[in-house]
């Protein structure tokens, strides 16, 4: 029994070729949107390049793009079909390509799957990415006179303002790396000599941080150095007052930055493959009810058109048997093969009579 069996005469299947040409070029659109939605991404992560660890972030807005290339491509080319099927004569060459392409299709509407999931499940990968990013650019922060790195101090300095954050995890990041350049350190003050002879690394380490995360909404004066030391400012507690600094770190901040962004690309390219596969299956009931016509040279009678010709489990049970017969036939080839390199190994035995 075919699957979701369908009854069309001409007045139908007229209208639901409209139907599928008016959808095929709102899914052009569609692929527009996911090409935009890609490229915008693209943009947004080479933005901020240097404080990720690796290329592996690229690959969701590379899909994005990938797949709004290929949604135009084939929506363009459907809405011809569509268009072509109004016309029986017109719609006699498509006849050969239709089931390659649905297959194409169905292919296609699989990856456009993978890559809505893939924009949800990218968050893992995303904070390993930008965790070890962060904490390479920190430690660059202070080498702003060294080539490739220079560039370094302002990238982090612009960050931390603009998403209103403070080191990797938090503040506290920065009392653990030597974020001040030794050009604008006095090596002859006491205090610098014992903070270094201190460290085992021989780095200046301090309780402060940069002026970039300091909270401009904090009416109290930006408290960045010695900020643990309460005995070294007014009126002060660390651990209770709220401190002019920013509390949440750049980590969590670009990571629900960039979440946020992919979460909703992966909504709309959910929405774009429901409305891929609506259009699939008019295409593919548009088809079956063209050419389950019973007589070709009258256009107005009725047809059937369906989804599969045989039940669900029929089809699969088929196609078992076909890669079964397909396997079985390559092994045979394989064996007859090597059974004619056996005989042709061989050398007659030759005989001498004396």
């Amino acid at each position: 029994m075919a699957l979701l069996k369908v009854k069309f005469n001409q007045k139908k299947r007229v209208k639901l070729a409209q139907g599928l040409w008016l959808m095929n070029w709102f899914s052009v659109f569609a692929g527009i949107l996911v090409f935009s939605m890609g490229l915008f991404l693209k943009i947004e992560l080479r933005k901020r390049s240097e404080v990720m660890d690796n290329s592996e972030s690229h690959f969701v807005p590379n899909s994005l793009i990938l797949m709004g290339i290929l949604s135009c491509a084939f929506n363009g080319f459907a809405g011809k079909i569509c268009y072509d099927s109004l016309d029986p004569a017109k719609f006699v060459k498509w006849k050969p390509l239709l089931k390659p392409y649905l297959a194409l299709c169905f292919l296609f509407n699989i990856l456009i799957f993978f890559v809505a999931l893939i924009c949800f499940l990218m968050r893992g990968s995303l904070e390993s990415t930008l965790a070890q990013g962060l904490k390479n650019g920190m430690k660059f922060y202070r080498d702003t006179d060294t080539p490739g790195r220079c560039f370094m101090k302002k990238t982090i300095d612009m960050l931390q303002i603009e998403f209103k954050c403070c080191g990797n995890n938090g503040f506290k990041d920065w009392f653990e790396i030597q974020w001040i350049s030794n050009r604008y350190l006095d090596f002859s003050s006491k205090e610098v000599k014992d903070r270094i002879k201190s460290n085992v690394d021989g780095r200046y380490l301090v309780d402060g941080v940069p002026f970039s995360c300091c909270n401009p909404s904090s009416p109290r004066p930006c408290i960045q150095y010695q900020v643990t030391n309460n005995s070294a400012h007014y009126s002060y507690d660390y651990q209770t007052e709220e401190l002019n600094l920013w509390r949440r770190g750049c980590r969590e901040a670009l990571l629900h930055y960039y979440s946020s962004m992919m979460s909703s690309m992966g909504a709309v390219v959910l929405l774009v493959w429901l409305f891929e596969t609506a259009v699939m299956v008019g295409l593919r009931l548009l088809h079956t009810s063209l050419e389950s016509i019973a007589n070709p040279e009258d256009p107005e009678c009725e047809s059937e058109g369906w989804i599969l010709e045989n039940s669900l489990k029929d089809t699969l049970k088929s196609a078992l048997e076909n890669l079964k017969k397909i396997g079985k036939f390559n092994q045979v080839e394989a064996d007859g093969e090597g059974g004619e390199g056996e005989e042709g190994g061989k050398t007659p035995a030759i005989t001498t009579v004396s």
